[in-house]
């Protein structure tokens, strides 16, 4: 009796190693809006996740604050108790408003295995969140593999917000080792979702 039930434990004791063993640290920049919470929810059990927001206090706030920044809820976050957030400098820093954002870099990307980037405005501020995460990755983690989400064409309507897209993807491109560009349509969060965790699983 003594024996089989010292098998089962070290059966069990197997098993939680070879699931860690296999969990990534994922890192999304941009995670507070439609897609990360989806791709969050479903990333969470099995991996490391860390999302990036500009400000972790109002993402985190038990009802949203301002439209002008991502929110996730204090009781999607209650469900969710592996995610962290993380404030991070993603774009102008007259939009910082999190009290915590130096150092985001050094904390968070040197055990980064996946950084997707989700940042969803296609202003100037788009462009400096890719040029920072790809800069500070480079130094900190440079083999991590780096999955950059667009619009499609068709939903970005805009010349100069089509232009700032590709600009985006190529510069990825031209200063990764491991880049995969993904473009969505606006309203298919699931299609997107699935495209990335293919993305992910075939690391």
């Amino acid at each position: 009796m003594n024996r089989l039930l010292l098998f089962r434990y070290q059966i069990i004791i197997l098993c939680f190693i070879l699931c860690t063993c296999n969990a990534l640290n994922v890192v999304i920049a941009g995670g507070s809006g439609r897609v990360g919470r989806e791709l969050a929810t479903l990333l969470h059990n099995h991996h490391q996740v860390t999302i990036l927001s500009r400000n972790v206090f109002l993402a985190s706030a038990p009802s949203r604050v301002s439209k002008d920044f991502g929110w996730l809820g204090d009781s999607f976050l209650s469900k969710h108790k592996s995610l962290k957030l993380r404030d991070w400098d993603g774009g102008d820093l007259l939009d910082i408003v999190g009290k915590d954002w130096m150092f985001w870099q050094d904390d968070v990307l040197p055990s980064a295995d996946i950084i997707i980037n989700l940042v969803g405005t296609y202003t100037e501020q788009r462009t400096m969140a890719v040029e920072r995460l790809v800069r500070e990755s480079s130094r900190l983690c440079p083999n991590a593999r780096h999955i950059l989400v667009s619009l499609v064409d068709e939903d970005l309507k805009m010349t100069v917000k089509k232009k700032r897209a590709a600009d985006c993807e190529k510069m990825l491109r031209d200063n990764c080792v491991d880049a995969i560009c993904l473009r969505g349509e606006l309203n298919n969060v699931n299609d997107i979702c699935n495209r990335i965790l293919k993305e992910i699983d075939s690391d």
